[in-house]
């Protein structure tokens, strides 16, 4: 018998008791590519947490995927700390409730007390909350946004990011020593309440981070002085009641919701894809632009930790990306801080070095530095601690991802989507005011600054041949570096895993002071570039393409050009 089968009667036998999973079982009884697909591997914890289908096996996410890895924190924990607490919180996506409260089961059960929210929260309230409750680890049930059938598990550090490489390591090795039955400890909720190993998180913080990020705004009174007509919509998640709290307190008025994706539905019925990136998580809100003539539309992750915006342009409504939104944002605080003199010395932006170099011209004009790092937000966070530990926090402006993730302050260490929200408003009415939208604003600085066009490829590969396909297209593209890509010569090549970045004409190395990283960077003449890097969270890899000219015309030539050279030099089609 096969390893997949054993597994299969195993877990056959102990889910007896657990109906939803067990009849799933049954179902597919028989079916050899089904059973090995929930059973070929376990879903590998690593810095970006645990994410995947749900559904029953090692290689989907349900009650004993999550609770062996939640034992494996505790152990982690219990190893490193003293009286060890843990900040708990989670989505509106499927079973995000079930096992936010069975990890809160098996802290207690472990001697470690765990805090949790009574309701849904974004994804930065967790990140506040581990700083502000001094946890030593925080836990949110999310999958960002991914479609319904997922679900995940990120775990934070102390400082409130997203767990480094070191402690993730150490976190997976307890975890693959725990049997995923009978190696995991657990007590009842209630009885965890009740010996006070399992708290509630109080109102009170809640009203904290609201105060953390009213304290972002740039222009705080600029919406008495201009009206802003606004769509908003949570995509059936965590943003509705912080998001909107946070537009009232501004003085936002003319706020009008999405009715059939205001309340939490992890089904997301009207969303299938429920990602503020895609012009389809908008249609909604777009219906009702037919009898509302909103200036702005805006919509958050469910894990509101990303947010994506439309704006009113003749006619239509056009979505801006989020290398223009982070363009946008640098634009207007820096221009704003030093209109109203608060910009600090020596003041930083810090991005994904996959986010656009737009920012950096932008930011040269107000004597701002900005620093590249390896695309993950806990780079960021990490980054804005050390910061702190030498007591320049105050430097920070701003910290942005080009998949729509962007910071203002210091109050949390992940992307957080209702201090975005708040500034591209204020943002909006600020130059509302001004007679401009912020398209307009937009094709300011690409009259000035020339387009830089950024644009992703996303190429999937499901399953266990998918994940063979991925490696074989990294090995290859290593082993046979393109000398030339779109016409264009190829000045350095980044290898991001190797730590060095070579320069093909000359042969000069020079080492790369990040960590290591499954990603290939082509730098080609007149700012061009392609950054190519397997997804840490999706069965997918990624191409980013930044294409300059001095027309959008022109740019998006390029950028196709040099996306239909690297489906050949990846070889895109004979693997599919």
């Amino acid at each position: 018998m096969s390893r997949e089968n054993e597994l299969y009667e195993l877990w056959l036998k102990k889910t007896e008791n657990d109906a939803e999973l067990n009849e799933e079982l049954k179902a597919v009884e028989g079916k050899a590519e089904e059973i090995a697909d929930r059973f070929y591997r376990n879903l590998e914890f690593g810095t970006a947490g645990l994410r995947g289908v749900l559904g029953a096996g090692t290689n989907r996410v349900n009650m004993y995927t999550t609770n062996q890895v939640t034992q494996g924190l505790s152990d982690f924990l219990n190893q490193e700390y003293t009286d060890p607490t843990v900040a708990i919180a989670y989505d509106s996506r499927i079973n995000s409730t079930l096992f936010a409260k069975e990890s809160a089961c098996v802290l207690a059960a472990n001697g470690i007390k765990a805090y949790i929210f009574p309701a849904l929260m974004p994804t930065p309230m967790l990140s506040f909350a581990v700083r502000r409750l001094k946890c030593q680890s925080g836990i949110i049930i999310t999958a960002s946004h991914n479609p319904a059938k997922y679900n995940g598990y990120k775990c934070y550090d102390p400082q409130g990011y997203q767990m480094t490489d070191e402690a993730a390591q150490k976190t997976y090795e307890f975890i693959k020593k725990t049997d995923i039955f009978d190696g995991v400890k657990k007590i009842d909720f209630d009885e965890g309440v009740a010996k006070g190993k399992i708290v509630f998180i109080e109102p009170w913080l809640n009203e904290e981070f609201y105060q953390k990020v009213l304290a972002q705004s740039v222009n705080p009174n600029v919406c008495s002085a201009c009206a802003l007509k606004l769509i908003y919509t949570p995509l059936n998640g965590a943003g509705n009641v912080p998001v909107r709290e946070i537009f009232g307190r501004m003085g936002l008025k003319d706020v009008a919701v999405v009715p059939e994706q205001e309340h939490p539905d992890g089904n997301f019925p009207t969303c299938p894809f429920p990602n503020p990136e895609i012009r389809q998580a908008f249609e909604y809100a777009l219906k009702m632009t037919q009898t509302n003539h909103a200036d702005l539309l805006l919509a958050t992750a469910p894990a509101c930790d990303r947010v994506g915006v439309a704006v009113r342009d003749k006619d239509d409504y056009k979505l801006l990306s989020g290398n223009e939104v982070g363009a946008l944002l640098a634009e207007y605080v820096l221009s704003s801080k030093t209109a109203n003199g608060t910009l600090p010395k020596n003041p930083l932006i810090i991005k994904s070095f996959v986010t656009t170099d737009l920012v950096v011209v932008l930011a040269k004009k107000y004597g701002c530095e900005v620093v590249d790092l390896l695309t993950g937000f806990k780079y960021i966070g990490e980054y804005i601690t050390n910061l702190e530990k030498k007591g320049e926090q105050d430097r920070f402006i701003l910290g942005m991802e080009e998949s729509y993730g962007y910071l203002a302050g210091t109050h949390a260490r992940d992307k957080d989507a209702v201090v975005a929200s708040m500034l591209i408003c204020e943002m909006a009415v600020f130059y509302k005011a001004q007679g401009k939208t912020l398209v307009d604003v937009m094709d300011e600085i690409y009259r000035e600054h020339g387009r830089y066009l950024n644009t992703v490829l996303n190429f999937s590969f499901e399953g266990e041949s998918g994940m063979i396909k991925m490696q074989q297209i990294m090995s290859v593209l290593r082993a046979q570096a393109p000398s030339a890509i779109a016409g264009m010569p190829v000045l350095k090549i980044s290898d991001y895993e190797l730590g060095t970045t070579t320069e093909p004409a000359t042969g000069l190395k020079a080492a790369i002071e990040l960590p290591k990283s499954n990603v290939l960077a082509y730098r080609l003449p007149g700012g061009n570039g392609v950054i190519v890097r397997p997804s840490g969270t999706e069965p997918k890899i990624k191409v980013y393409i930044t294409a300059c000219a001095k027309e959008k015309s022109a740019a998006e030539q390029l950028a196709e050009k040099i996306g239909h050279d690297m489906k050949n030099i990846l070889h895109i089609e004979t693997l599919s």
